[in-house]
């Protein structure tokens, strides 16, 4: 059963502060959700993310990929003679090449993106507290780590501007 404890604040002052004495404290810090997003959370956090590499990648992918196909389709399989121009006319391939680019780029990342959030359509959303989107600043816990003293988060929590804190219990959830 996944356990958390949560922290809801009405500012994110009080966020910023519980935050860095929670995880000096050795507590593992599972998910931080805000109405806007707080770098300094962030960075913090220590959650980078590699999907700019990727999307990179796709995009060499994308390109490398309608080039060839134009070029095998306008020169090897089908050249056709109009005009005398040369039929390797890289020129009238640019502006496709780069509108398809980034079509694939898109999609292509999009796709990863929704794969790993594990989004996909039917999936039961997990909602922490229904404010945590509209006003409010929730801090979630790990309940389940070992060495959490539930005692000690709660105070240092409220010490911080927590106007509630409360533990959650999903067996089914992990966030």
């Amino acid at each position: 059963m996944n356990r958390y404890m949560v922290g809801v604040f009405n500012d994110e002052f009080g966020l910023v502060k519980a935050f860095d004495q929670v995880k000096a404290g050795g507590n593992k810090i599972d998910e931080v959700f805000t109405p806007y997003p707080i770098h300094d959370v962030i960075v913090k956090m220590g959650r980078r993310t590699r999907i700019s590499h990727a999307a990179f990648f796709y995009g060499i992918f994308g390109a490398a990929s309608l080039l060839g196909f134009m070029y095998y389709a306008s020169v090897i399989s089908w050249p056709l003679n109009f005009g005398g121009k040369p039929t390797n006319a890289f020129p009238s391939f640019l502006v496709v090449s780069i509108v398809g680019t980034i079509l694939i780029i898109t999609i292509l990342t999009l796709l990863t993106f929704s794969i790993r959030a594990k989004i996909f359509p039917g999936k039961a959303a997990v909602i922490i507290d229904p404010r945590a989107t509209n006003d409010k600043f929730i801090l979630v816990i790990d309940s389940n780590a070992p060495g959490f003293q539930p005692e000690k988060v709660e105070q240092v929590l409220k010490e911080n501007g927590a106007s509630e804190v409360y533990i959650h219990e999903n067996p089914h959830a992990k966030l």
